[in-house]
C-alpha cells in the first residue's frame, strides 16, 4: 500500500500550499460509503471529479443540489429519456442511484480547483483499480458501464463471462453523438439484472433532491 502513503503525502502537501481540493475530504470515499460492496449491482466509471465550487461530492457525474447538471450529465439524461422515457430532472444529484446499488466511481477521487486532472498519476488509480477488481472477483452478475476510452482501458480486468460489460463513447458533448446516444445501457442493465434474479434500478430521480 505504498501508493496510498505517497498519495496521502501528496494531498497533505497540496493542502499545505493552500490549494483548494474538491470534493471536501469528508466526501473522498462517499461512493464507497453510500454503495458498499455487498449492495453493488451496477458500476458507472468516471474519470475525474468536477473542479468548480459546489459541484463534486464524491459520486461520478453527480453534482450537489442547486448546481446545474454539467453537459455530460445532461447528455446522460437525454439518453435515459430516449431509452426508458425517464423525464430529466432539473438537478444533477444522483444519490438515489447510489443508494440502489449504482457505484458511481471516479478513477481519481480528488482534484485541484479549476485544474482538471491535476491529481492524476498520484496513486488514486491503483486504489480504484483495486475496487474494480474486488467487485469483479467477489460479486456475480454485475453490470459495468464503461463510457469513453479511458473507462474502457480501466475496465480491461473485468470478466465479461461473469458480468455484463457495456461500452460506449463518453457522454461529453465532444463524443456523445459517436454512439453514446442510442446505446440503451440503462434498459440493457435492468434487463440483465432482472434476468439474473436481481431488482432493476429505478433510474427516475426524485424531483426534489434531499441531501
Amino acid at each position: 500500500m505504498d501508493y496510498m502513503k505517497s498519495l496521502k503525502q501528496f494531498l497533505q502537501e497540496e493542502k499545505s500550499q493552500h490549494k483548494t481540493i474538491f470534493p471536501h475530504s469528508s466526501n473522498w470515499f462517499h461512493a464507497l460509503e453510500v454503495t458498499p460492496l455487498e449492495s453493488v449491482k451496477v458500476v458507472v466509471l468516471g474519470q475525474d471529479p468536477y473542479h468548480q465550487p459546489g459541484q463534486a461530492h464524491g459520486l461520478s457525474f453527480s453534482v450537489l443540489p442547486g448546481v446545474k447538471p454539467p453537459p455530460s450529465l445532461a447528455n446522460i439524461y437525454k439518453e435515459l429519456q430516449s431509452d426508458l422515457s425517464v423525464e430529466p430532472p432539473d438537478h444533477g444529484y444522483l444519490e438515489s442511484w447510489a443508494k440502489q446499488g449504482v457505484l458511481l466511481l471516479n478513477a481519481v477521487l480528488t482534484v485541484e480547483r479549476s485544474n482538471a486532472n491535476a491529481h492524476q498519476g498520484e496513486g488514486w488509480e491503483q486504489f480504484t483499480d483495486k475496487i474494480i477488481a474486488t467487485v469483479n472477483e467477489q460479486r456475480e452478475q454485475m453490470v459495468f458501464m464503461l463510457w469513453g476510452s479511458y473507462a474502457h482501458k480501466k475496465g480491461t480486468m473485468i470478466d465479461s463471462k461473469r458480468h455484463l460489460v457495456l461500452k460506449a463513447p463518453h457522454p461529453s458533448p465532444l463524443s456523445a453523438y459517436r454512439g453514446f446516444f442510442g446505446c440503451r445501457h440503462f434498459s440493457k442493465a435492468n434487463k440483465y439484472l432482472l434476468n439474473n434474479g436481481k431488482t432493476a434500478i429505478d433510474w427516475a430521480l426524485p424531483k426534489k433532491p434531499t441531501v
